[in-house]
């Protein structure tokens, strides 16, 4: 929307709430008394309150007096805070139909008595509540679209918040409800950016070829250059050839939406060059509502493992100091990785993997009722915790019911766990750890564990983390290392945690990210908003 138009709506808006609520105080206070008047608005609120537990609560703690619709100056202020943020409420990807400004504009218009009073009142109070959640806490409730967003959302209750509109600055106190993070204020960037390139038509058109690489020309090349310029990454030019300076532009495309940078515009590469800025859009509208979820404080420094772009990384000050890529739970029932927040506590050297019981039953039985030997880097232990012979075993007795052994790997380089794991204890059983098996992250797409996260450079994830401990991390380390026993190393300050699912994230400096949609959990999320009311303002692009 143009800015002066939405200056001049929600200054009409505004105007209209008060000039309708003068006219109505005139009638009213022409016909009824004054004491008269008193009881019968408290009454009215009272009655259109008693629905509502929490609301009717607060207004009979505070003796039923308006919050919204008295003569004062400080009424009348908050009539219009209110006003002008649900006119804003798309900007900020709310459900507008939601809050329903019109309907509320039309009751203030045609009310005519006390008790109509009273209604708008508390119609009022219920709208200022329902969108100071929405903003604060998000639209939706996590669990609720996926079972595997462990966020618990805390929302403020009606007394807190009816109590901070009336003592406070009601424009401020509006303004204080969004996110307050960095992020999201580039992201709330990023969506205006986007409306507006929608507006406007978007990139243009696709690219019509499956792989484009250096060296080649026609019109193909042709749609890929102009496609790229609509995006910014190349300057305008002639040119109907694959050459250097196109190729520098497929590969800064190409590392801001997690691909290889490669400079070959392959399958992958095409298809999220194709992708319209609506889908993105829709991307960002889902981050934004992400970042309502995440409702306590980052932490200065925090670790950060976003499943989508498979990497973890440590961030001082919204400043990445350090960057790892990593492999995130399988896109299979019972595998994938949840999402959550947690404190990182200590770590683990030369780690002892216990294997899991889900995992030695369904895997590693039937391997042992089949070779008794298979997977011989596993030991078993009874209850008691001594070490079982398997030449003692008959697996062909055991089911997943009644295995009665626990399953460890001691520590070596042939570890599951690699060297060293990364503890935040949780009710989910879920790390970061080394692993011997590399190879795996020279892949694009890194989704093969069981849910934990495996890091590509678990030491210098190490050094980081020690290196506010430790005047020689690296030596420190490799001293506990060389011992070749499980040893625990705590951290003098526990770190901030937090495993996060974004397919549109920013950086503090650079373009925005994009990545790919590996759970299906981002599309669930935005059709449960779209239900919820959501709209995109074009769909162009």
């Amino acid at each position: 929307m143009n800015l002066a138009l939405s200056r001049w709506r929600d200054g009409h808006l505004v105007g209209i709430a008060s000039l309708a609520f003068m006219i109505v105080f005139l009638m009213v206070a022409s016909t009824v008394p004054a004491a008269a008047q008193v009881t019968a608005f408290r009454q009215a609120v009272a009655e259109a309150a008693a629905e509502d537990r929490d609301l009717a609560a607060f207004y009979q703690s505070t003796e039923y007096r308006s919050v919204w619709i008295g003569e004062g100056e400080e009424d009348r202020t908050r009539r219009q805070a209110l006003v002008r943020a649900l006119s804003q409420a798309e900007v900020h990807g709310l459900p507008a139909v939601r809050y329903d400004l019109a309907g509320l504009m039309t009751m203030m218009a045609e009310a005519r008595s006390l008790r109509d009073l009273g209604a708008v009142e508390v119609a009022l109070s219920r709208t200022y509540l329902q969108y100071a959640r929405d903003v604060q806490s998000g639209v939706l409730i996590p669990s609720r679209v996926d079972s595997d967003i462990k966020r618990d959302i805390v929302y403020r209750d009606a007394s807190t918040l009816m109590s901070q509109i009336v003592l406070g600055d009601a424009f401020k106190v509006m303004r204080s409800f969004p996110p307050h993070s960095n992020e999201y204020a580039r992201l709330l960037k990023e969506k205006l950016r986007l409306e507006r390139l929608i507006a406007l038509g978007g990139w243009g058109g696709a690219v019509p070829a499956e792989t484009l690489r250096p060296g080649d020309t026609g019109q193909s090349v042709v749609a890929l250059r102009n496609r790229l310029i609509a995006m910014g990454y190349v300057t305008r030019s002639a040119s109907q050839t694959y050459d250097a300076r196109l190729q520098q532009a497929v590969q800064a495309f190409q590392t801001d939406h997690g691909l290889d940078a490669d400079g070959v515009a392959g399958g992958a590469t095409m298809a999220a060059l194709n992708t319209s800025a609506s889908e993105r859009l829709k991307s960002v509208i889902v981050a934004m509502e992400r970042e309502r979820w995440l409702t306590e404080d980052r932490g200065t420094r925090h670790i950060l493992v976003n499943l989508t772009d498979f990497s973890a990384r440590i961030l001082d000050n919204d400043q990445v100091t350090f960057a790892t890529r990593a492999v995130i739970g399988k896109n299979d029932a019972g595998r994938r990785s949840p999402e959550f927040s947690d404190e990182m506590e200590h770590m683990v050297v030369n780690p002892t993997w216990h294997v899991p019981y889900s995992i030695a039953v369904n895997e590693y039985l039937p391997q042992m009722q089949r070779n008794p030997g298979a997977a011989s880097h596993l030991k078993l232990y009874n209850r008691n915790g001594r070490e079982v012979s398997r030449g003692a075993v008959n697996f062909g007795a055991y089911n997943a019911r009644n295995f009665p052994f626990a399953i460890k790997q001691p520590p070596s380089e042939r570890n599951a766990l690699g060297l060293v794991k990364f503890m935040f204890p949780n009710k989910y059983n879920i790390y970061l750890h080394d692993t011997p098996q590399k190879a795996l992250f020279d892949l694009e797409k890194r989704d093969f564990s069981h849910g934990c996260i495996r890091l590509h450079q678990p030491f210098d994830f190490a050094y980081a983390l020690l290196a506010k401990q430790e005047s020689d991390p690296q030596a420190y380390f490799k001293s506990v290392l060389d011992t070749r026993r499980e040893t625990y190393v705590q951290l003098e300050q526990h770190v901030p945690v937090h495993i996060i699912y974004r397919t549109a994230f920013t950086q503090a400096q650079g373009r925005p990210q994009y990545r790919g949609d590996v759970y299906g959990r981002d599309g669930r999320i935005w059709d449960a908003l779209q239900k919820a009311g959501v709209l995109l303002e074009a769909v162009q692009g």
